[in-house]
Order: C-alpha cells, then sequence, then structure tokens
C-alpha cells in the first residue's frame, strides 16, 4: 500500500472521523476530515485524494447531493456510509456513482478492505484496463479504445469506475452468461463470507444509463439462477 495515499472522511460525527482517522492513520494513509456536506465538496473537489468515505446525512448539504455534484468534475473513488441500513439509500447512492457502500456498524477490518478494492480499481481503470478493449463497438454502443470512455448512439456515458468495468467484462465473456461471483471477484477483487448484492445494484443503474429495459434488454440480460449475460454478438467487434 502507498502511504502516500490520501483518503477524506465526510461526515458529521467527528467522534467517528477521529476513530477512522486514527486506524487508517496506523495503516499508512493520510486521512483529513470535514464535518459539513459544503465543506466536504470543497475539499474534494480542490484535494488530491485517492478516495473519498461519505456518509449520507450530513448539514448543509446531503451526501447525495454532495455526490451528484462531485461526479460533474471528478471520478475520485467514493464509499459511501448509511445509518439506516436502508436499500433504497444504497440504491440512489451506487446509481448517482458511488462505488461502494458500508453500513454505519462496520468493522474497521471491512472498511480497510473495501477501502483498497475501490482504490485498487480506480488504479486498475487508470493503469490501462481501457486499452485492453480497443475498438469495440456493438452496435449503437463503443467503448473507447484509448480512454475510459462509453458511448451510447453517439452520446458519451457517465460511468462510474465499477459500471465501465462490469460493462468491459460482461462485454469481453464472448456471449457466455457470467454468474455474480464470478462479476465481483472480476471488479472488486474481494471476497467476503456474506453474499454481497451490490452487484445487482450497479447493474441496475447501468442498465438505466444504457436505457436498457430488463425486461426487454437490448444489452444485458439476466439469466435466472446464473447472473448475467451480455447480448450483442463478439462477431460486431470492430478493431
Amino acid at each position: 500500500m502507498n502511504s502516500r495515499e490520501r483518503i477524506l472522511i465526510i461526515d458529521d460525527d467527528e467522534k467517528l472521523c477521529r476513530l477512522v482517522q486514527e486506524y487508517l492513520g496506523s495503516m499508512g494513509y493520510e486521512v483529513e476530515s470535514a464535518y459539513t456536506g459544503s465543506k466536504g465538496l470543497k475539499m474534494a473537489l480542490e484535494g488530491d485524494y485517492h478516495a473519498i468515505i461519505l456518509d449520507v446525512m450530513l448539514p448543509e448539504m446531503d451526501g447525495f447531493e454532495l455526490l451528484r455534484q462531485l461526479r460533474n468534475q471528478s471520478h475520485v473513488p467514493v464509499l459511501m456510509l448509511t445509518s439506516r441500513g436502508d436499500e433504497t439509500d444504497r440504491i440512489v447512492g451506487l446509481e448517482i456513482g458511488a462505488d461502494d457502500y458500508l453500513p454505519k456498524t462496520f468493522s474497521t477490518r471491512e472498511l480497510l478492505a473495501r477501502l483498497r478494492a475501490v482504490i485498487r480499481r480506480s488504479h486498475m481503470t487508470k493503469g490501462g484496463l481501457e486499452k485492453s478493449v480497443k475498438g469495440l463497438h456493438f452496435g449503437s454502443l463503443r467503448l473507447n479504445e484509448d480512454a475510459y470512455e462509453a458511448f451510447l448512439d453517439g452520446h458519451r456515458l457517465d460511468l462510474t469506475p465499477i459500471e465501465y468495468q462490469l460493462l468491459v467484462r460482461l462485454a469481453k465473456a464472448g456471449g457466455r452468461a457470467l454468474t455474480r461471483e464470478q462479476l465481483l471477484d472480476a471488479v472488486a477483487d474481494r471476497n467476503f463470507d456474506v453474499f454481497d448484492r451490490s452487484i445487482d445494484m450497479h447493474i441496475s443503474s447501468l442498465r438505466g444509463k444504457l436505457d436498457d429495459d430488463p425486461k426487454n434488454p437490448r444489452f444485458i440480460r439476466t439469466v435466472r439462477g446464473v447472473g448475467y449475460l451480455f447480448m450483442p454478438s463478439l462477431s460486431e467487434k470492430e478493431s
């Protein structure tokens, strides 16, 4: 782990911020805190952070609005915290650009594992994952050969890093259905004992951005009891 990796935690619980700062600091991270949404957004946009830990419930600006504004200018990985344990909160967060989520009952071990995972995914994207899918073209959907970009009907899709990697992994599967576990292993590089439904949430968000109706899909089909299948044939690929 790079000891220079900088983390920003945005949470109005100052005690929690101190505990997280002390723990991550002992693991070699440089951690800064913001206790309001407006201050957190300013720091997130001006600072060079490797990841952001973001609470949903914040004074002045809630975490969802902060994330919406942040995603207009930055793809920094965001790990979202929720105290309510509401699946709706998690879905909304993932749809507007969160890379992962944690309930506030998290253990420090899980926080560290998930933080490392979102940073690793970001490094993979910047390090050249996009170059491994040069010129993939599926009808109206194109994956840019030299940039972390996807286009649908000529319009750039605003995908999060994990959504882009899911799309790439599915597209490169050669018409084979992939299980949720395979997708989780491919994009998150982590293993947890409990079943992680965040893949379903990311797929749902990705479908929304692809304007893909699950009942009549153009690109991603659910294979009951298995996982997901990317439908366009690789024979349509353009190099």
